[in-house]
């Protein structure tokens, strides 16, 4: 796997472009009709524009990403990505469980390796839940 430039280093960020470059060079190839796509929830923002989001349905703790994909008796793979030493959120706690009920997958990769080995599992049918 080639080096990526990506700014950032170590923080979440940096490890969700960093999958992000990965599904664009290699992922994709595995599963060419398949999307990867951010789920833009999380970060800074004033209470105004915070109040608009919540208005126009931004839930809290949702994964950064989604696999639209159905493998695994999923419909679809949600991802939370995760620092090495990121933990779940509590809403995160709350929500992972609701979308496992309805039929989603819900992975918390550490790092962008982690996240792209649970990909690759996944479509290959080969992926079981887990997450913490």
């Amino acid at each position: 796997m080639g080096r990526y430039n990506v700014a950032g280093a170590g923080s979440e960020s940096h490890e969700q472009a960093m999958l992000v470059q990965w599904w664009h060079v290699a992922g994709s190839k595995l599963a060419p009709n398949v999307v990867l796509a951010s789920i833009p929830n999380g970060g800074a923002r004033d209470a105004v524009t915070g109040a608009r989001l919540k208005r126009e349905g931004v839930v809290k703790g949702m994964p950064d990403l989604v696999l639209l994909c159905a493998r695994c008796g999923r419909h679809a793979l949600f991802v939370e990505m995760k620092t090495k030493r990121g933990r779940v959120s509590e809403s995160q706690r709350s929500l992972f469980p609701l979308l496992e009920t309805q039929g989603y997958g819900v992975a918390v990769c550490h790092g962008w390796r982690e996240a792209a080995g649970v990909i690759e599992a996944y479509l290959a049918g080969q992926w079981e839940q887990t997450h913490g």
